[in-house]
């Protein structure tokens, strides 16, 4: 069982948490750790990341001083600070506001509104966190949380592990700048064909640099592997200057320094399914689809492969590359 991210409340010494922090803190099995000195408060969120910091607005300028820190540290900012004011003050929050504080509640709400908007604050959070900044897409916690779904359901589903080939050569000749247009470009081909044929059934994630996974039910999986490579190999030289385009490759330098001929970049996708296997753990499935992507780099263009061995089969039979 996982442990469960803390929520903190910061109000004065010997003041405990209003009830309704305590019962929502219960409602969602958050522990509630109940913290007065500021540098405390710091010192956690530097340790962990707590889901939720309440901060009492009795405690004045202390604790603004202390929501701006927070707020101004990269590492710190992720976590929802939501002030607790004991009345509705215009001025007063929006003071807090400009502190940094990401919500401010007051018996303005109603407690049903008021658990909503704690609800919806840390679910944000948790979306933003879980959000890869370069592409917009969900990152590794919501694609272990996708894979999770996938084992628990009944149905047969092939998670997909997406690779370019040659893009370090690519990004050493164009530039960062132009790896990461490139990156972008493969994220919208993999979103809108992944939606565009297998709608709310389908997901795509972004790993990081030029690695991405999808996940699409089986019986859709050599449909929508051949779209995404035709689509990748149709833009991908359009992404090189009229003389590498012409020619097909460029000389770069490898490791020792020696010039050698450098291929347009191609896709390489692992495809695992569920149809001959059982997995207990995301880490499974994640392991099998880093071999398979693995193999499919080891073959010449654009390809897929799909793993069709069978639990405790020792052989390794991938399909012929498409």
């Amino acid at each position: 069982m996982r442990n469960r991210p803390t929520i903190l409340f910061h109000g004065p010494a010997g003041l405990p948490a209003p009830d309704l922090v305590r019962r929502w803190a219960t409602e969602r099995d958050f522990p509630l750790q109940e913290v007065s000195d500021p540098a405390l408060i710091e010192s956690i969120l530097l340790r962990g990341r707590p889901a939720l910091l309440f901060v009492d607005w009795s405690l004045g300028t202390d604790s603004e001083a202390l929501v701006q820190r927070i707020k101004a540290d990269a590492f710190t900012a992720i976590i929802p600070v939501l002030v607790l004011l004991d009345r509705h003050d215009p001025d007063v929050t929006a003071r807090w506001f400009a502190t940094g504080a990401d919500e401010v509640l007051s018996g303005l709400f109603a407690p049903s509104e008021q658990r909503a908007r704690m609800n919806t604050l840390v679910g944000r959070a948790v979306r933003d966190v879980g959000v890869h900044p370069s592409t917009r897409m969900p990152g590794t916690t919501e694609i272990e949380r996708a894979i999770r779904v996938r084992i628990d359901d009944s149905g047969d589903h092939a998670v997909c592990y997406a690779d370019l080939d040659h893009f370090k050569e690519f990004n050493d000749r164009y530039g960062y700048y132009e790896g990461d247009r490139v990156i972008y470009i493969l994220s919208r081909i993999l979103h809108d064909v992944v939606r565009g044929l297998c709608g709310s059934q389908g997901f795509v994630g972004h790993i990081g640099g030029d690695d991405f996974i999808f996940m699409v039910p089986m019986a859709e999986v050599e449909e929508v592997c051949t779209e995404i490579l035709q689509v990748f190999d149709n833009l991908v030289p359009c992404q090189y200057n009229e003389q590498d385009q012409r020619a097909g490759y460029f000389f770069g330098k490898d490791r020792r320094g020696q010039l050698h001929r450098v291929p347009l970049m191609t896709l390489s996708i692992g495809v695992v399914t569920s149809k001959n296997r059982t997995f207990a753990h995301p880490a499974e499935v994640s392991e099998l689809a880093t071999e398979m992507k693995s193999y499919a780099k080891t073959l010449p263009g654009s390809v897929f492969v799909v793993d069709r061995r069978q639990d405790r089969d020792p052989g390794f039979r991938p399909n012929a590359p498409r």
